[in-house]
C-alpha cells in the first residue's frame, strides 16, 4: 500500500531559547579560552606567576623552619604547665570555698542562736502586776 497522501514539505523549525543559550554558550567559551592563551604569552602574566612561585617557596621554607623549631612541642609543654596551674588554682580554690562555706555555716547557726535565745525570751508569760 502507498501512500497516495501528498507530503508538505518540512520547514526548519525555528530556533529554540535553549539552542540559542547554548551557541552563546559555545562561543564564550571559545572566546574565553583564545583570550586566556594571548594572557598566558603576555609579560604581566609571566612576572605574576614568577612571584607566585617566590611566595609558593617562601611559605614553604617557613613551614619547614617552624616545623625545625620544634614549636609544636613547645606549645604542647606550655599547655601542660598551663594545665598543672589551673589544676593547682581549681583545688585551692575548692579549698578557699569549703573553708568559705564553713564559716558561713558557723556564722549562719550563730544568727539562728541569737533568734532562739531572743524568742525563748519574748514568749515566757508575763506576771500580772
Amino acid at each position: 500500500m502507498k501512500d497516495n497522501s501528498k507530503k508538505e514539505p518540512v520547514e526548519p523549525k525555528e530556533e529554540g531559547f535553549l539552542d540559542k543559550a547554548k551557541k552563546i554558550a559555545e562561543k564564550a567559551d571559545e572566546f574565553i579560552d583564545e583570550n586566556v592563551e594571548k594572557l598566558k604569552k603576555t609579560k604581566a602574566f609571566e612576572s605574576v606567576t614568577g612571584a607566585i612561585d617566590k611566595a609558593g617557596d617562601y611559605v614553604d621554607e617557613k613551614v619547614d623552619e617552624i616545623k625545625q623549631s620544634k614549636m609544636k612541642e613547645k606549645l604542647e609543654a606550655f599547655a601542660d604547665k598551663a594545665e598543672a596551674k589551673a589544676e593547682e588554682k581549681l583545688s585551692k580554690a575548692k579549698k578557699a570555698g569549703k573553708k568559705f562555706a564553713g564559716k558561713a555555716a558557723d556564722k549562719l547557726e550563730d544568727i539562728a542562736d541569737e533568734i532562739r535565745n531572743k524568742t525563748k525570751d519574748d514568749k515566757t508569760p508575763e506576771k500580772p502586776v
